[in-house]
């Protein structure tokens, strides 16, 4: 039997827990010292499918001044509000539940989850999430777009492992 494509979070935030400044920037980050790109690289040969929410996608396409950063991935949208396709990614308005599960039967490379607070809030009340790359960037925002939301339970994780990137630390968990 093949494995289970796994689904991964992998992302960066503040310290006290922030993926974005209350101005939705990300400013904060790039003004800390790295090592090359923090592991970036590595992890994206590790993915063949990308899933973002609509947020994060246009603040992606702003930033990338209209140029979409993954056009060789199997690239996913979740919008309640768009319905055509956009260059290089599928927009999905389907059942978040029943169309991850079937692309995690699929065969291939695992499943990125790139971002957005409130998508990240449905994949884990959904049980979706299979592991957490969390890079933790040595900067206390105070306040801001926080990487998870109140949740009704608790998630049980296990610490596969950590590295460091000169200021930064990668956190890796497996969810139990």
């Amino acid at each position: 039997m093949m494995d289970k494509r796994k689904l991964v979070l992998f992302i960066a935030q503040s310290l006290d827990g922030y993926i974005a400044s209350k101005e939705e920037s990300l400013d904060w980050l790039f003004q800390v010292e790295g090592e090359g790109d923090n592991g970036y690289s590595e992890f994206y040969e590790t993915v063949y499918t990308i899933l973002m929410g609509k947020r994060t996608y246009d603040w992606i396409i702003q930033q990338e001044k209209g140029e979409f950063p993954y056009p060789a991935k199997e690239s996913f949208v979740f919008s309640r509000t768009v319905k055509e396709d956009l260059p290089h990614i599928t927009i999905v308005n389907d059942d978040v539940v029943r169309f991850t599960n079937q692309l995690k039967q699929k065969e291939g490379k695992d499943i990125w989850l790139v971002g957005g607070g409130d998508l990240l809030h449905t994949f884990l009340k959904e049980d979706l999430v299979d592991e957490l790359i969390v890079t933790v960037a040595p900067v206390l925002l105070g306040s801001g777009v926080p990487l998870f939301k109140e949740r009704g339970n608790s998630l049980d994780l296990h610490l596969k492992g950590t590295r460091r990137f000169n200021q930064f630390v990668e956190l890796h968990y497996e969810v139990r």
